[in-house]
């Protein structure tokens, strides 16, 4: 039996397709990544989270992605808790006039 875990170019690809086949205005859940390499057990899928992560900043660096929290684009380089991928002009107009949930 393999324990081998997805390399980053396959996370890439893997979020990449996922991002776009979502669509413009809609976000996908960086643990739909880690299920589409892990596999539906927490076992599969949960050590990939943080290697999801990386990729996710690697990639909104580059402008390929965007990362959304509440809705709204975070810094790549310091943003924490949920978080939401989406495809690079999501969460662009979320400036002092947008609303917040409560």
């Amino acid at each position: 039996m393999t324990d081998a875990k997805p390399d980053d170019a396959a996370i890439e690809t893997t979020m990449l397709s996922l991002v776009a086949e979502r669509g413009a205005d809609k976000t996908v859940c960086p643990s739909e990544v880690a299920r589409a390499l892990g596999g539906p057990h927490p076992d599969g899928w949960g050590p990939l989270m943080q290697p999801v992560r990386r990729v996710a900043v690697r990639l909104a660096h580059a402008g390929r992605i965007a990362i959304l929290r509440k809705g709204k684009r975070v810094d790549p380089n310091d943003f924490r808790g949920i978080y939401r991928l989406a495809l690079p002009g999501a969460g662009a107009g979320s400036g002092p006039g947008s609303q917040s949930g409560v």
